[in-house]
């Protein structure tokens, strides 16, 4: 009888200790996902400021300023400017046949 409550007592005692293992680990675990989750939120806010400051860096006012300012660039009189036709990308619509009588 004292064999089997000593195996019985043993047994007990190992779940309890997995418990708290498996319990050690989640909460592991969960820190770690909290961490992860932190990360992923920085990075949006900092992809979203990099597309802010994208737009102002390509803005066409800025782009023409220094344009005209550190490479002494100009707009070209209406005189100088032809402007060439073009091609049209689209495929032309082929003819209807005509019904026979």
């Amino acid at each position: 009888m004292t064999r089997l409550n000593l195996l019985l007592l043993a047994i007990l005692i190992a779940c309890a200790l997995s418990v708290v293992t498996s319990q050690h680990k989640a909460r592991k675990l969960f820190i770690e996902l909290q961490k992860a989750q932190k990360s992923a939120k920085q990075l949006d806010v900092e992809w979203g400021r990099l597309q802010l400051e994208l737009s102002t860096w390509a803005m066409h006012s800025r782009i023409e300023s220094i344009a005209s300012k550190q490479l002494s660039m100009r707009v070209p009189d209406a005189s100088r400017i032809q402007v060439m036709p073009g091609q049209t990308t689209a495929a032309p619509i082929p003819a209807q046949p005509q019904p026979q009588q």
